[in-house]
């Protein structure tokens, strides 16, 4: 990464570093749209004196490279965490919801390796509802590409879901859930058409199948 485009990429933690802050969270999910498996969502913690400089949008990247950035970013936080909610929960509360839940678990998964609850969390896109109070978040548009540790989040929500899409294709073989990771290819519909709907779709996103 180029020394502008780094320095790009913390200008969100410089801005809050600045401020004053001395912790500040980056989270993000990975899993909004696939007809199948959970959502996950991420959040993670650096020294603001020493981020993780490689951490970048996870769709930029490829899997291979995603899974030697992952280890990186587990090696250089302070705190992470991860949540996790199933299809089942999905087409209980709705995917919006679903995806709130599982970063609301993240954090907290953070919060308790650090400590204590970050005070500044840059978020991808959106802002988490019911967070404890004083919590103070910025949501930022394809925050994924624009700050490190939004960046960092998503490489750990992908690679957390990509490995369990994995783990689950042989659970339910068929399906190509290894390959397109749940998402709605031609491939994936022919194989529902053929197979019927598996215990890890989510019901809400498949009304219709012709």
């Amino acid at each position: 990464m180029a020394k502008g485009e780094e320095t790009d990429l913390l200008r969100f933690e410089n801005m809050l570093k600045n401020g004053g802050a001395t912790v500040v969270a980056g989270v993000d999910e990975a899993g909004r749209g696939p007809l199948a498996g959970p959502v996950v969502a991420a959040c993670t913690v650096f020294d603001m004196n020493n981020p993780f400089p490689e951490a970048n949008d996870s769709k930029k990247l490829s899997e291979k490279q995603r899974e030697k950035l992952y280890d990186g970013i587990i090696e250089s936080c302070i705190a992470w965490g991860v949540g996790i909610v199933d299809n089942d929960r999905i087409d209980e509360i709705n995917i919006l919801q679903a995806t709130y839940e599982a970063m609301r678990a993240a954090i907290l998964q953070a919060a308790d390796k650090l400590g204590c609850v970050p005070k500044h969390i840059l978020v991808d896109h959106v802002c988490v509802p019911d967070l404890p109070k004083g919590v103070e978040q910025i949501s930022i548009t394809h925050g994924d590409a624009l700050s490190v540790s939004i960046g960092a989040a998503s490489i750990i929500a992908k690679v957390t879901r990509d490995r369990m899409m994995i783990e689950l294709d042989s659970v339910y073989p068929g399906y190509g859930f290894a390959k397109h990771k749940g998402y709605g290819t031609a491939a994936h519909y022919q194989a529902i058409r053929e197979l019927g709907i598996s215990p890890i779709h989510r019901k809400s996103f498949l009304k219709t199948i012709h």
